[in-house]
């Protein structure tokens, strides 16, 4: 392994350990030449995926590109890093378990969006505000009524969201994003649009 500060390819395993999913083993090694530390992580090579695009190109699967439109989607919410990481090795197990070698970039969309539905809905909106290109606020507010309606069905059959984060106002039927979709209608209609 190359030291990624002096280049040197003389270096020493000073520490291993299995990552918590069991998936990956961390290596802490130190230079032979600078004395400088690093890490590397080793994972079983696996077929690559191969993701189709919208416009039909195609690039490899890559889960940082996940991790950060989750992670910005998730600011400054509840929602921990170890639940965006778990969920993407999931995903990415599941597809490559199907076989095939390319998969469309609205599958993993769909996944990722389903995910945040689960576990916040802030970021769920957030996600699909970007995702689904919304045109006007009028798609925003549709989307955000869909979701008030969900939650409402939920409400009324007394399920417990599976895997998320309880929000306040949820178990009253959403009361706390009726107030939100109040907010944005207002905002609109001061700027002299109806919704």
């Amino acid at each position: 392994m190359r030291c990624p500060f002096c280049q040197s390819l003389k270096n020493r395993v000073v520490d291993s350990r299995l990552k918590r999913d069991g998936l990956a083993v961390r290596r802490r090694r130190e230079c032979s030449e600078c004395t400088r530390r690093f890490t590397t992580y080793e994972r079983v090579e696996e077929v690559e995926l191969i993701v189709v695009k919208k416009d039909g190109s195609r690039e490899p699967f890559n889960r940082a590109k996940i991790i950060q439109g989750m992670l910005r989607a998730t600011e400054k919410r509840p929602v921990g890093i170890e639940v965006i990481e778990g969920f993407i090795s999931n995903m990415e197990r599941d597809l490559q378990e199907k076989g095939e070698r390319e998969v469309d970039s609205r599958e993993i969309g769909e996944r990722v969006i389903k995910k945040l539905y689960e576990v916040d809905e802030v970021a769920y909106v957030r996600f699909a505000s970007v995702y689904r290109s919304f045109k006007d606020v009028n798609q925003f507010m549709d989307e955000l009524r869909e979701l008030l309606k969900d939650k409402s069905r939920m409400a009324a059959k007394g399920k417990k969201r599976k895997g998320g984060v309880k929000t306040e106002g949820a178990a009253s039927g959403g009361k706390g994003y009726e107030d939100l979709a109040d907010t944005l209608n207002n905002s609109v209609k001061r700027r002299g649009k109806r919704v």
